[in-house]
Parts: structure tokens; C-alpha cells; sequence
């Protein structure tokens, strides 16, 4: 005879306490690897803090981020950490998204997307041009 187990509100919690302690886990070693990296190949450089010139500024986008995080840049490694940190927590309203849908609780599954879609529109520029 097969049993199968309920998915309870303390299995739920635990899974989310372990993704954002696992995210900014990930997330905090990414960006000292990234470090490491960056005074490995500029530690020596002078550099003028009086001035500052955005055009030197090559980490605008994420897509920008991604592509140099392959190339093992220190700053692309350093902003891809960041980014990590940022997205765990978005990791985990859509983590209560599933849970509530598992849950049926569409309210609440309804709430979540909400939340997450303003977090989409926030991270994207908003609505202003």
C-alpha cells in the first residue's frame, strides 16, 4: 500500500527559511569570489573617487551582466552576487504562489501574483518614461 504524504504549513515554512538562507548564502560567496577576482586584476590601479564619469559604467542591464558574468569580469561577478540577493526573495513570493496554489488558496495565490507583478514593473523601470 503507497501513502502519500500531506505537504504541511511547517513543511512550506522550512523550505522557504532554507531558500533564503541557501539564496543569500549563494549570493554573499558569489559576490567575495567576485572580489577576489576584481583586486586580483585591478588592485594596483589608482583610482580618482572626486569624479565621477558614467559612460565607464559598462554593468547598465542585467542581460549586460549575464553575458560579462561568463567572461569572469570581478564587477560582473560583484553585480551577479547582487543580483542573486535580489532575486531570492522574489525566489520566494513566487515559492507562496505555489504553496497556496498547492494549498488552494487562490486568494492568496491571486495576492502573490500581484505582489510579484509589481515587483516585475519595479525592477523593470515601472510605468515612467
Amino acid at each position: 500500500m503507497e501513502q502519500t504524504k500531506n505537504i504541511t504549513d511547517r513543511d512550506i515554512q522550512s523550505l522557504v527559511g532554507n531558500l533564503l538562507r541557501v539564496g543569500v548564502y549563494l549570493s554573499m560567496g558569489i559576490v567575495i569570489i567576485g572580489g577576489l577576482i576584481y583586486l586580483f586584476n585591478h588592485g594596483n590601479e589608482k583610482i580618482n573617487y572626486a569624479h565621477f564619469d558614467l559612460d565607464k559604467v559598462s554593468l547598465k542591464t542585467v542581460a549586460v551582466i549575464f553575458s560579462e558574468v561568463l567572461t569572469f569580469k570581478g564587477a560582473a561577478v560583484i553585480q551577479f552576487g547582487l543580483l542573486m540577493l535580489i532575486f531570492t526573495p522574489i525566489a520566494r513570493v513566487l515559492m507562496a504562489v505555489v504553496s497556496f496554489f498547492i494549498e488552494k488558496d487562490y486568494l492568496y495565490v491571486l495576492i502573490g501574483l500581484i505582489v510579484f507583478a509589481i515587483i516585475m514593473v519595479s525592477l523593470s523601470g515601472g510605468f515612467a518614461h
